[in-house]
């Protein structure tokens, strides 16, 4: 049977004593969050999803902690009506990490509100403000034949683009921008795509405008056009709700539209999945490999399953190559489960694909918690794809972290499902991100080099780092906070900037701001570090240092020690006396707990919801560190991929300015 996606099928039943949950959620002791999370991810009718808003919103009024669920506001600004939408987006936000606050506005008030610096929505300062306008509002609603198709649209973009910007210079909010779907009547039949100014080919060139103008004003992309497309025009455009409602769409669509939001938020807030953990047997290829052996199973162009495997191979290759890790949890002999990526010609997937690899007769759950640890990533950035129903179904009431899919019955339809999901939405794409498998895969030769070392010292010189310090700029701003959004463990005060904040804290130049990557003879890890300091509220002399976060990818490598001497070095050039550096505990930064103490910084203030440190800078001393300084950007090619090794200079000084 062929899924229907507008449905979100990947998502299980829900729990038949949903209601009871609800409330002892409200009732319970412990922290909410992870309930709330847990029904979110069921299938949900309206009348569930309008229901567990409600104990959302009464959780927040009664002051609950919704973590591991993180804080958004949101702005809306919407020229139909939009709030039967929205009562299905806070089940949607939550089901991606998200607790959403919506911060709504008057009907078709969007330019008032905008430009307005007193408006509702600018005076509140939310995270983001979704600007949900359609093609009517664009002035795209009739063709223009007898006029000039090219300024019908670049007024309709220069309305948005005021809005946008008004948005970020008024309420310091980022703007996010959805594309307009084409309703499916036609003037001109086949072609229609050849007249300029038939109404789908100016929709069609107002979105990609749309897409050139979120890159120009730092503005986020929902991509409403594709969810349209997906499901059909004819279907998504209803007249009977439009002319009785001025609904903007389907009310059957309300689910999948809040699902893509959500998503997007939870994307946002750095809650995008990580790693796509693949079964074996019936998901990579067709038949059981102990039984059927290499030659027995299922892949291939030879038949139709096989062809269907090899659909879920190309599907996982792709995500690696957009820096997504692949591992395997298979319930198998370990030598038999490799033969297939050994042997076997039509396989597409290779065991230097593969960043971990469980095959055992261990249960699935334990072997999921091996692979998080062993990448030294949260639980929480897994998602198992397995044709099992039943272990599935273990794995969700062990591990209800752990993303686990419903798959159909059918094998051709296991990839277009995954992606469906949006289990790896993306804000931005960077060298880095194409970097992040490849940095994995290097990780095992690292650990033969730590074999052979006599000690970490020893270890650390072999690896020939180089570090790479520069203030933040526009080339890694969108990296920067990717980073900033996506660190959780090595993250000090887990302060959460958008791309806009990131641009204006370039500009500001009372603050320093540092950047930092690394490579080593084996690889490019790219960028790994950021710090903010900003000075002390009413003491110019003092900075404190708002945020200190680095990837996990550089622990024990002794990074925030060269971190800290560009610091100390730059903040006693512009006589800053003191560091101030706060420590705020959260459920993921235990790591970092002894940070400052570790780094002789002396603990001035404690209490249960932060600590507090000094360290005077007079008071620092320099030690030697394994790092040699890499030049500031000539280590990119022209693909725009760092290459490790290029422009190697002298031992790190932390006197030194940027390299």
């Amino acid at each position: 049977m062929r899924p229907c996606f507008s449905s979100l099928p990947w998502l299980p039943a829900t729990p038949p004593d949903f209601k009871d949950r609800c409330r002892a959620l409200e009732t319970a002791e412990e922290p909410p969050g992870a309930g709330l999370q847990f029904l979110a991810g069921s299938r949900l009718d309206a009348a569930q999803s309008r229901s567990l808003a409600g104990t959302i919103r009464r959780l927040r009024g009664a002051g609950r902690d919704l973590a591991p669920l993180s804080d958004f506001r949101l702005g809306i600004l919407a020229n139909t009506t939009f709030d039967l939408i929205l009562d299905c987006l806070p089940a949607a936000a939550a089901r991606h990490g998200v607790a959403v606050e919506m911060l709504t506005t008057p009907h078709d008030q969007v330019m008032q509100q905008a430009l307005d610096p007193a408006s509702d929505i600018n005076q509140a300062r939310p995270d983001a403000v979704l600007v949900a306008v359609d093609h009517r509002w664009l002035g795209l609603e009739r063709a223009c034949l007898t006029g000039s198709p090219e300024d019908r649209i670049s007024a309709g973009l220069e309305r948005l683009r005021v809005v946008a910007k008004s948005l970020s210079e008024h309420g310091g909010a980022p703007a996010i921008l959805a594309t307009a779907p084409a309703p499916p009547e036609t003037l001109f039949g086949s072609y229609e795509r050849r007249v300029a100014g038939a109404l789908g080919p100016m929709i069609a060139e107002a979105n990609r405008r749309i897409v050139d103008l979120a890159e120009e004003t730092g503005a986020y992309l929902l991509d409403v056009a594709a969810l349209a497309e997906r499901v059909g025009a004819d279907s998504w455009f209803d007249p009977v709700q439009w002319a009785a409602y001025k609904l903007p769409f389907a009310a059957q669509y309300f689910p999948a539209y809040a699902d893509l939001l959500g998503r997007l938020l939870g994307a946002i807030r750095g809650k995008s999945r990580k790693c796509l953990v693949l079964d074996l047997d019936n998901t990579l290829w067709g038949g059981v490999i102990g039984d059927d052996g290499v030659d027995g199973i299922r892949l291939g162009q030879n038949s139709p399953s096989g062809e269907a495997f090899l659909l879920v191979q190309r599907a996982a290759l792709d995500l690696r190559d957009r820096g997504v890790l692949l591992a395997i949890c298979s319930k198998n002999t370990d030598e038999v489960a490799r033969g297939p990526f050994r042997e076997h010609p039509d396989m597409l997937l290779r065991e230097e694909h593969i960043a971990v690899f469980q095959a055992n007769w261990i249960d699935k759950a334990t072997n999921l918690e091996t692979i998080a640890r062993t990448l030294n990533i949260g639980l929480d950035a897994l998602v198992l794809l397995d044709d099992d129903p039943a272990e599935r179904a273990q794995v969700r009431a062990a591990l209800p972290m752990v993303a686990t899919p419903e798959l159909p019955q059918d094998p051709s339809w296991y990839a277009r499902t995954l992606a469906a999901a949006g289990y790896f939405e993306a804000t931005a794409y960077s060298a880095e991100d194409r970097l992040r498998a490849q940095s994995y895969a290097t990780e095992g030769r690292r650990a033969e080099v730590m074999e052979k070392s006599r000690d970490l010292g020893d270890y650390l010189a072999s690896l020939e780092m180089a570090l790479r310090f520069s203030p933040f700029d526009s080339a890694g701003r969108r990296r920067i906070a990717q980073l900033i959004n996506k660190t959780n463990q090595f993250n000090l005060t887990t302060r959460r900037y958008t791309e806009a904040q990131v641009a204006a804290l370039e500009a500001d130049k009372s603050t320093f701001t540092l950047q930092v990557g690394l490579g080593d003879k084996f690889s490019d890890l790219g960028m790994i570090g950021v710090a903010i300091c900003r000075p002390a509220a009413g003491d110019p002399a003092c900075w404190e240092i708002d945020t200190w976060l680095m990837s996990c990818r550089a622990l024990g490598r002794r990074v925030e020690e060269a971190m800290l001497a560009k610091i100390v070095a730059k903040a006693a050039k512009r006589g800053v006396a003191r560091l101030v550096g706060l420590y705020i505990p959260t459920a993921r930064n235990g790591l970092v707990a002894d940070h400052y103490a570790k780094l002789h910084f002396e603990l001035t203030e404690q209490s249960p919801g932060r600590r507090r440190y000094e360290l005077a800078v007079a008071d620092f001393s320099a030690v030697d560190l394994p790092f040699r300084a890499m030049q500031a950007r000539s280590d990119v090619s022209r693909e725009g991929v760092p290459t490790a090794g290029v422009g190697l200079e002298s031992s790190i000084d932390p006197s030194r300015d940027f390299v």
